[in-house]
């Protein structure tokens, strides 16, 4: 190319760059910051581990004041259907007793129990009551036969590990926003995988995922999977607060994906260890109350 021409080439080149509002030149801009907790602890897996089964094991029964709402979402209908928000008092005592009333306007409005392997639920105000195994043998039509109180059980509190457990743990950061104060945080964690091994098998099947905030290492998030490995219970734990000697969280948001339920628990009051007995753990039905059977 002639030398003189190069020029106006360039030039040429250039123009419909200038014009469209491009530049050559690198550019910077300013980025928000995630602001990082000012405590971040390291401990090595087995001692996360050991942590969590320390917990479990000195955990022998809770009594919980609540308020729970609870929500039906049909993602795919774009539709979200709550209930009034109830009083609610749970009991719960290892290895799987489990006991929920639930009050609305000071009225009972439900009354369940289990004792780990059975359930009743009454429904006063329909005269009604519903029994079954906690062991879901048939999936109904209708998500809230579906339900079973041992989903309950296992969100009140992490379980320790089984001994034919298996396990790893990842490190991780992720961001999350403050909307309302307009900050980016950045949260250091560490994620607990569980899983057994099939029977004559190397597959290994996940059980469950528990996330651990960095900054105190208590759980925020329990990812509980069925036999056949699909999710079946989320629970995430959220606002820590005092509760006597230990803490709890004052949030526990429950989601069961399959059958597109959501319950938040707003917990107001815990106590630990406290003697329950089984009598506490039955539900009286009044004479003529419906039965419906499931199975």
């Amino acid at each position: 190319m002639n030398a003189r021409l190069r020029p106006i080439a360039a030039g040429a080149l250039l123009l419909p760059l200038l014009l469209s509002g491009c530049s050559l030149l690198p550019t910077t801009r300013k980025l928000p910051v995630p602001k990082a907790p000012s405590i971040i602890q390291t401990v090595a897996p087995e001692d996360l581990v050991a942590r969590l089964n320390e917990r479990w094991a000195a955990l022998e029964s809770l009594t919980v004041t609540v308020e729970i709402q609870a929500s039906e979402i049909k993602s795919k209908e774009g539709i979200a259907k709550g209930s009034p928000t109830f009083r609610g008092h749970i009991l719960m005592r290892k290895p799987g007793m489990l006991r929920v009333l639930g009050f609305y306007l000071g009225v009972k409005a439900f009354d369940t129990a289990s004792d780990g392997k059975n359930f009743t639920l009454y429904m006063p105000t329909k005269n009604k009551a519903v029994k079954g195994s906690n062991a879901l043998k048939k999936k109904s039509v209708n998500s809230f036969e579906n339900l079973r109180p041992g989903f309950f059980f296992d969100a009140l509190a992490v379980r320790g590990l089984e001994p034919d457990d298996l396990y790893s743990v990842t490190a991780d950061t992720v961001t999350e926003e403050d909307a309302a104060r307009k900050h980016f945080y950045s949260v250091p964690e560490y994620i607990l995988n569980i899983s057994r091994r099939k029977p004559g098998s190397q597959e290994l099947a996940p059980v469950r995922v528990v996330t651990f905030h960095r900054d105190d290492l208590q759980p925020y998030q329990q990812d509980i999977y069925d036999s056949d490995g699909n999710l079946e219970t989320q629970v995430f734990y959220s606002a820590y607060q005092n509760f006597g000697s230990k803490k709890y969280p004052s949030k526990v948001t429950i989601k069961r994906p399959l059958e597109e339920l959501e319950s938040i628990l707003s917990v107001e009051d815990v106590k630990e260890n406290q003697t329950l007995t089984d009598d506490q753990f039955v539900v009286k039905l009044p004479e003529g109350t419906e039965i419906q059977q499931l199975e």
